[in-house]
């Protein structure tokens, strides 16, 4: 049993049978560069991906906001002692804190709007707050 495959020279002549129009080109490049800007709109983000605040908290209280547009350096008291928090061009990250592994400071920059570092020892989270957040929920 054996497969019948079209060879080059049918395939080049069914090609060029099929009538192309302008309308048809036109169409072809509209949806192209849909294509493109919806792959620049959500894979690439704006400016500070739309991120307008730093929303610290420790333990349960109400978390404090903090301008993601100004550079700074926070220094947060939590149960174990004072956690520095860097605030730099709409990224943020912990620069020092008293736990014992240091995973929160390890953890590096976040700059996504939803995106949360957190030092559990110390009972310090810092979350990044905007208009869009690039997750809808997340699991653990």
């Amino acid at each position: 049993m054996t497969l019948n495959r079209p060879s080059l020279k049918a395939l080049l002549q069914l090609y060029k049978s099929i009538p192309i129009h302008p309308g048809d080109i036109i169409v072809l490049l509209a949806v192209l560069i849909f294509i493109v800007f919806l792959f620049n709109r959500y894979w690439f983000n704006s400016a500070y991906s739309g991120i307008e605040f730093v929303a610290i908290q420790v333990d349960n209280q109400a978390p404090k906001l903090y301008p993601i547009s100004k550079n700074q350096e926070i220094t947060i008291e939590g149960p174990l002692g004072p956690s520095r928090i860097e605030v730099n061009n709409g990224k943020v990250h912990f620069l020092h804190s008293p736990c014992l592994n240091k995973q929160c400071v390890s953890h590096g920059w976040i700059s996504e709007a939803g995106e949360t570092v957190a030092c559990l020892p110390n009972h310090i989270s810092v979350s990044l707050k905007g208009r869009e957040s690039r997750f809808d929920a997340l699991n653990f």
